[in-house]
């Protein structure tokens, strides 16, 4: 049979912007389903358990969030190391998830044993009454193991993010939030409590591992575990215990207030201050999802020492960031009192000065993460970590000492004073990842302050007059307040030269990629 003229032309490579915009579309869509599903469940769960226990059940999530922390992060240091190095040999990635392995296992016994402490004592810290222990002590347990699951159940869906393959993942994830959410919702009607809760997440945990390893070994040519060299598995110890001490400390910063809360308060006013905070931190998930989707790119940016495109990275991410951060924030100042309201009853709003507070701290969380994941993607993660721990014992005595004074408000006064210091800080240890010597404020800081604390004022003294009677009013309410803030801080608020350059990475975002033409006979 005759050999063709010319062989077919290789499908053309996914530009690195076109490729970040996918996995920020993946993210979004796992992202939307999953606050559509916790929009439909949570209700549920409050009228199910009752307030208190509901209180409760989030308390011990804040309990599972740091265990994964002392767990080792060795899923998050796998991403960072493949991103990092994309280009390199298959059995160098085999040997870095061999690596990962090795050191989930190293932090095993560790975690156990502090999931084991944690359980005993959370009746304790919940303050839930003597009859009540031995129950709270299984639905801990039950959490818990749940986590540490999950810590190995993560690895093939860290090696997808790691090749910047995460859209890949796109309607998998949105399919396993579905199914998460209807174990847990059948676990509560079934009457099961805050046991069977806590039991589905091991089952969805269970699931999305197996489904995530088995689109790994479709979409990732390399996947699979080959025995480390000992510096290999040096390095990534090395990095993955930064990371876990970084999220150790990050936990104690952004989870410990629910636990002072409670322990201090109760668990009632923990349910009022979360629901109250829900949009504020869907709006940061969005946010810290969408970057995090574009963090192997710019990995691989630093990991080949193109300082330059890296710089124009970060200025667009800040730029963007703020453009987030106010137009969404003075929406939800205005129409937060009503989402409240129609979602799970007025009753269980905190007030307008105590929902300015909790979005000024969500403000200031979209900030600290972006230049937390710049500094991670250069693999720097230690240097936030010893400024966190300082932030972290502020924050926490702070918080302590303003909550039993002020309560709600004081909480949050705690937390948004005490964490400062990673505010001033963590620009100046991003700029010099990307090796940025330019001035640390930039020339229109001063222009957005003004810009966001009058868009901010304005949404928070109309907030207290508007109240929607309906979801269809309310929705296009957010809608038309989303855009008209949104193009009121563009314009008044960002430099010529930042409205060119948001625009510009708007544009090749939605861009398809062209294809490449065939080369002639």
């Amino acid at each position: 049979m005759a050999e063709p003229l010319m062989a077919a032309a290789p499908a053309p490579p996914i530009p690195l912007t076109r490729r970040a915009s996918l996995n920020i579309v993946a993210f979004a869509l796992d992202l939307g389903v999953k606050t559509g599903v916790s929009l439909v469940l949570t209700p549920l769960l409050v009228d199910r358990l009752g307030t208190a226990l509901f209180g409760v059940w989030e308390m011990l999530g804040r309990l599972g969030g740091y265990l994964a922390a002392v767990g080792g992060r060795p899923a998050e240091a796998l991403r960072l190391v493949v991103a990092s190095r994309q280009a390199a040999a298959d059995a160098d990635h085999r040997r870095a998830l061999g690596a990962a392995l090795v050191v989930w296992l190293i932090f095993l016994p560790l975690a156990v044993a502090a999931g084991a402490v944690m359980a005993w004592v959370a009746p304790v810290i919940t303050g839930v009454a003597p009859e009540h222990y031995a129950t709270l002590r299984l639905a801990a347990a039950l959490t818990l193991g749940a986590t540490l699951l999950a810590g190995l159940a993560t690895l093939p869906e860290s090696a997808l993010q790691g090749m910047n393959l995460g859209y890949k993942r796109m309607e998998l994830q949105a399919a396993l939030n579905v199914v998460g959410g209807a174990l847990t919702a059948g676990a509560v009607y079934a009457g099961l409590g805050l046991v069977g809760v806590a039991g589905a997440q091991i089952a969805i945990a269970a699931v999305s591992g197996l489904c995530f390893w088995l689109l790994a070994r479709t979409y990732v040519a390399w996947f699979g575990a080959a025995r480390p060299a000992r510096a290999d598995t040096r390095k990534l110890l090395g990095l993955s215990g930064w990371l876990s001490g970084g999220d150790l400390i990050s936990k104690l910063l952004l989870a410990s207030d629910v636990l002072i809360l409670g322990a201090l308060v109760s668990p009632t006013a923990v349910t009022t201050y979360v629901l109250t905070a829900y949009a504020p931190r869907a709006a940061v998930a969005i946010h810290g999802n969408a970057v995090g989707a574009a963090m192997p790119g710019l990995g691989g940016l630093l990991g080949d020492r193109q300082y330059e495109r890296a710089q124009l990275v970060r200025r667009e991410l800040m730029a963007l960031t703020w453009l987030f951060a106010t137009a969404v924030g003075a929406t939800i100042l205005l129409w937060n009192r009503s989402f409240v309201a129609l979602w799970v009853g007025a009753d269980h709003y905190a007030g307008t000065h105590v929902d300015v507070l909790i979005v000024l701290i969500a403000v200031q969380t979209a900030f600290i993460r972006a230049d937390a994941y710049i500094i991670d993607a250069a693999l720097q993660s230690w240097l936030r970590v010893v400024i966190s721990t300082a932030a972290a014992a502020v924050t926490i005595t702070l918080a302590i000492v303003l909550t039993r004074a002020f309560g709600l408000a004081g909480l949050c006064l705690g937390v948004l004073a005490g964490r400062t210091l990673q505010t001033v800080t963590y620009p100046t240890l991003a700029r010099r990842c990307v090796a940025d010597h330019s001035p640390a404020l930039p020339i229109g800081f001063a222009r957005g302050l003004v810009v966001t604390a009058a868009l901010f004022g304005a949404a928070s003294a109309l907030g207290q007059q508007l109240v929607a009677s309906n979801w269809l009013v309310w929705a296009a309410g957010v809608a038309g307040t989303l855009a008209l803030t949104g193009v009121v801080a563009f314009v008044m608020g960002l430099s010529r030269e930042s409205q060119h350059a948001v625009l510009r990475r708007a544009t090749e975002v939605l861009r398809k990629p062209r294809p490449r033409s065939r080369p002639g006979p």
